[in-house]
């Protein structure tokens, strides 16, 4: 999957630390020493142009072999903690910016010391992958989000397709409208557990914040930050929206690619399933997301880190820099996800010209980074906790927010 932001498993910072305890790194080999690099990789539709990569950066390094380690998406950190405390982590893997400042702050992954051009990648990502001034990853693909609508559903109701200049009043004119409860068809699905498509994007579109810069302060107490969540709270109390039982039973994207939502806010990562999908492949296209007090969506990428106890460290700091250049994002964009390298996405908006894909790149003008911590992933147990009461209608989102504000400044306070 594509889809890459929010980790399913709390990792925990201890068996971290004990990763960082001593050994220091063993030099590099020999300039024609052979030598394998594992690299670790989540996602099974990428995996054949991984290793054209892999292979590519052979030929260009004769003595130097990749072997690519494919791991399920659903057991990626699981396995990488595991690794990470055993000391035998992969010399090169994919990390994500919810975990990214736990494994940097802990020692587990190596910064990259030699100069690099960063200009290149959008600024949000080499901000989200730079820890205390140093860079640790460099940016392998970007995301975006949008809202993909239901052209067909759209026409039924004789309702405009999403302007590019929507704004909130008309995406809420426009679910009144579409909504049909006697054909159970929805405008849109309120989703809780995907925060990077749904809550985050309208918490900075009502200029709100999830967590202040410094990592230090929790936003979900700010009125603006409320309203951000009342977006989604009120489509459910207006039933254009499922309730939080049903979307449970049902995920959004089954619901969605079943025709009962009209509109589903997703990511560029969503290509290649509504690609493959018989009913969505022609019945589907893409608009921005609507513009709030302000126009703002979340930015994430995937990032090739290094392991800090990688025992060939000149090698794996060569197949990094070749993952992040122009020759390796231009196959990327052929066959994979958008490359952040800035320049390159062309082929990746041409792949399939019978949706408005350039919407997700103009996006990144107004992006803003996915919110992280030292420990993103208790909080955001803490998110699904608090929120869920909001969402069942159990509690006011005001003190539901409020609530969740409280706890997750205490976990802040101990990172």
């Amino acid at each position: 999957m594509w889809k890459s932001a929010r980790s399913g498993a709390a990792l925990l910072c201890a068996a971290l630390l004990a990763t960082a305890c001593g050994g220091g790194e063993q030099a590099g080999t020999g300039a024609q020493e052979k030598v394998t690099l594992s690299y670790g990789v989540w996602d099974v539709t990428q995996q054949a142009v991984m290793q054209e990569l892999a292979a590519e950066f052979t030929k260009a390094h004769p003595n130097i072999a990749v072997n690519v380690q494919l791991t399920p998406w659903v057991d990626y950190w699981t396995k990488m903690k595991a690794a990470v405390t055993g000391g035998a982590a992969p010399d090169v893997f994919w990390m994500n910016g919810p975990n990214f400042q736990l494994y940097a702050s802990n020692g587990v992954i190596k910064p990259i010391e030699e100069q690099v051009d960063t200009s290149v990648y959008p600024k949000a990502l080499v901000d989200l992958y730079t820890y205390e001034g140093k860079l640790y990853g460099l940016p392998k693909d970007m995301d975006t989000v949008g809202v993909w609508y239901n052209k067909t559903l759209f026409d039924q109701a004789k309702v405009k397709y999403p302007a590019a200049d929507w704004t909130w009043d008309d995406f809420k004119e426009t679910a009144a409208k579409i909504t049909d409860a006697k054909k159970g068809v929805y405008a849109v699905g309120a989703e809780l557990t995907s925060f990077q498509e749904y809550q985050y994007n309208t918490i900075y579109q009502a200029g709100g914040y999830v967590i202040s810069p410094d990592g230090k302060k929790s936003g979900y107490d700010d009125p603006k930050t409320i309203e951000g969540l009342k977006f989604w709270t009120d489509l459910i109390a207006a039933k254009q929206s499922p309730d939080l039982k049903t979307m449970t039973d049902t995920a959004p994207l089954q619901l969605f690619e079943a025709g009962k939502l009209a509109m589903y806010w997703g990511g560029s990562w969503n290509v290649a399933e509504f690609g493959k999908n018989d009913y969505t492949k022609d019945k589907v296209d893409v608009a921005a997301l609507p513009k709030g007090e302000k126009q703002a969506t979340i930015i994430h990428g995937v990032a090739n880190v290094m392991s800090a106890k990688t025992e060939h460290p000149a090698e794996a700091l060569e197949f990094v820099k070749f993952l992040g250049a122009k020759p390796a994002a231009d196959i990327l964009g052929k066959k994979g996800p958008i490359p952040a390298y800035n320049g390159t996405q062309s082929d990746w908006v041409s792949a399939h010209p019978e949706w408005k894909l350039q919407t997700f790149l103009d996006a990144v003008s107004y992006a803003v980074p996915y919110p992280v911590s030292k420990n993103t992933a208790a909080w955001q147990e803490a998110e699904l906790t608090h929120l869920t009461k909001a969402w069942t209608g159990e509690v006011p989102v005001q003190q539901a927010a409020a609530n969740l504000a409280t706890g997750m400044n205490d976990l802040l306070a101990k990172e």
